[in-house]
């Protein structure tokens, strides 16, 4: 069963679903995605057993997952809890930390205007990014050279932040020019078992937005591999992760790697994960959702 906003009525994906229904009905489009209750209503009256997300809209939307278990529908992707807990990456960092998983150095409150700002970032180091906590995309990211441009660029960022994310929650982090950015594709299933399917490389990027995903990543030793995906999988089992997600690390010139930030959903580029291990992600989504054992 699928479901579709009026302007994709002709599409591939309704013409090959044994079912379709319209989303809710909202002045833009896609808003209709955005529908919590909505959505979920479609799902009981038309009595499906599951809902995936997909990768965009309300797929990262811890109350998306609660409202469909609370109506009898199985979400297809981590408990609300666990997308909760790493929805916010400042916390996220922190959780991570404390797992013993490799994380820059940075601020762990909220950069709320208190008169230590500029001392916090003078003890991470100059130079030094700004982020959004609750953000994505490159959405309230700068980087800081130094203390004469902090005031400016707190105030930018927090201000892209709220109109973007309804949050303006910052926190600073060590920059690492030149570092590499790569991720590890991990799945879990409901009874504590957890794996990784390799990494991905993806920094070729333009505006903090991925062009080019590369698998397995290129100029990676075996051992190097080796530590970055077990880091993956000592943060899924820490924080209880099931179902398909993404663990982002940065790798710096000299091959150290940190954490990044979560990604509680399937990515769009696991494609390429698919094509180089033979899994289907999806099903295997579908499988452990139904409570199958990997």
């Amino acid at each position: 069963m699928a479901v579709y906003s009026r302007i994709e009525k002709s599409s591939l994906q309704v013409e090959m679903a044994d079912e379709a229904y319209p989303v809710p009905e909202h002045e833009m489009p896609g808003y209709g995605y955005l529908d919590i209750a909505g959505l979920v209503a479609i799902g009981a009256k038309a009595g499906v057993d599951a809902i995936h997300p997909g990768y965009g809209f309300l797929s990262e939307n811890p109350n998306f997952a609660r409202a469909s278990v609370e109506a009898g529908i199985a979400f297809i992707g981590p408990p609300a809890e666990v997308i909760s807990s790493m929805a916010n990456k400042r916390e996220a960092r922190e959780t991570l930390r404390g797992l013993g998983v490799p994380v820059l150095s940075g601020t762990s409150g909220s950069l709320d205007g208190s008169a230590d700002i500029e001392e916090q970032a003078q003890a991470i180091g100059y130079p030094v990014m700004v982020k959004a906590s609750e953000g994505g995309g490159g959405i309230g990211l700068g980087i800081i050279p130094g203390p004469e441009r902090l005031s400016r660029a707190l105030r930018r960022a927090g201000s892209a932040s709220n109109r973007a994310f309804g949050s303006d929650d910052l926190y600073l982090e060590k920059y690492i020019p030149d570092a590499r950015h790569v991720e590890v594709q991990v799945l879990g299933d409901k009874h504590g078992n957890v794996i990784h399917l390799f990494e991905r490389e993806c920094s070729v990027q333009r505006r903090h937005q991925k062009l080019i995903e590369e698998t397995p990543a290129p100029l990676f030793s075996n051992s190097q591999r080796a530590a970055i995906t077990e880091a993956a999988l000592t943060a899924a089992r820490g924080i209880g992760y099931q179902n398909a997600g993404t663990f982002e690390f940065l790798v710096d010139p000299d091959g150290k790697f940190y954490f990044l930030e979560t990604n509680t959903r399937l990515q769009v580029e696991h494609g390429i994960t698919e094509m180089t291990t033979g899994f289907d992600l999806v099903e295997q989504q579908i499988r452990v959702a139904s409570g199958e054992p990997l």
